[in-house]
């Protein structure tokens, strides 16, 4: 199983976990663990080619029954072997051959080049003519530097394919840290990212977080496909990332919620970039590529929250989650920090 789904949080793993076990009763599909698999990391939102797969087949009221979900298991969730380390460890394994050939090779010229010349040395003492002792060191001279050529040459071509290997194995942890429709850090990145600016944020440095949720989204999908769904996923994503500051983290936290971490920032600061980010989505002119018609506008709401010393970062996109929803609930197209969530609980 797909370690992205290993690293969820316990309160959001068991909330997916509920969400599954419901849709594949929805769907009459025993809950072995293989399916359970299938819906678990569906509902995760983190492997697209499932998803549209899936979404697929609802659209199509086509029937879930055995042989539909062992192909979705195997094709989809089963593990495999990815070709990228397969390869690499091949790749790896040919080089330090090579390698070893290279030394054993230098080796013996060492020892043969020691040898020869020993062997000259031998002959000055016992009186050969100086010219030819010359020419014999020269030749020898010679060979070595053509053998040390070689080995160089060798050598050289095995660090560029070292370096092609160092190359594909960062592509291939670049890959594994984004998400796939968005190109934003996905929850193993942010988790990971979350840590780090938490261990500061326990020092005294701010920290805060906005989370983002498309509004009406269902309703958009329903209307124009998740092929144009995808699109807007994508835009809103673009626009996240340009609007947040170089040291920010936008990531995708699940379906269509974005977040975006900000460290070195409190709540008034993350609350401004919040309200960039909303402004500059509503500007947002969609258009349908496949007709060019021009789409209805898309707005989000979005949650604030400030980090607190001490407590669990769970806690924190809690708060972050509540904000979010008084937010959609406020009349959406929105941003509401954990000031008016206070205000609101206060209030009644």
């Amino acid at each position: 199983m797909d370690s992205d789904c290993d690293d969820l949080d316990h309160d959001y793993a068991a909330s997916i976990a509920g969400r599954a076990m419901r849709s594949m009763a929805e769907q009459h599909i025993p809950p072995t663990p293989a399916n359970f698999a299938v819906w678990f990391h569906y509902l995760a939102g983190q492997h697209d080619d499932l998803r549209n797969a899936i979404d697929l087949l609802i659209d199509h009221n086509r029937p879930f029954d055995s042989r539909t979900n062992q192909d979705l298991f195997e094709t989809y969730v089963a593990p495999r072997v990815s070709a990228v380390v397969a390869n690499t460890s091949e790749q790896l394994h040919s080089l330090m051959g090579a390698a070893k050939e290279f030394l054993a090779t230098a080796i013996a010229d060492n020892k043969s080049q020691m040898q020869a010349i020993s062997e000259v040395t031998d002959q000055g003492h016992a009186g050969v003519d100086p010219k030819v002792l010359v020419g014999q060191l020269m030749k020898e001279l010679a060979r070595a530097a053509a053998r040390a050529t070689q080995l160089e040459a060798g050598f050289a071509e095995k660090t560029r394919e070292l370096d092609v290997i160092r190359d594909s194995l960062s592509k291939s942890e670049q890959r594994a840290r984004t998400d796939t429709l968005t190109g934003l850090a996905n929850r193993r990145a942010l988790d990971e990212f979350m840590r780090k600016a938490q261990t500061s944020a326990d020092w005294g440095e701010p920290l805060s977080v906005l989370l983002l949720d498309i509004d009406h989204f269902k309703t958009f999908n329903d209307n124009f496909g998740h092929g144009v769904g995808d699109q807007v996923l994508r835009l809103i994503a673009r626009v996240l990332r340009e609007k947040v500051r170089e040291q920010d983290l936008p990531a995708r936290y699940g379906g269509e919620e974005l977040i975006g971490v900000l460290p070195d920032a409190d709540l008034y600061v993350c609350a401004e970039i919040a309200e960039r980010i909303r402004h500059a989505i509503a500007e947002c002119t969609i258009t349908r590529r496949s007709t060019g018609e021009t789409l209805p506008s898309i707005s989000v709401s979005i949650g604030v929250a400030q980090y607190r010393t001490g407590e669990a970062i769970a806690d924190l996109i809690e708060r972050c989650d509540r904000a979010l929803y008084l937010a959609k609930g406020g009349g959406r197209n929105r941003v509401v920090t954990e000031i008016e969530l206070e205000r609101a609980r206060a209030a009644g």
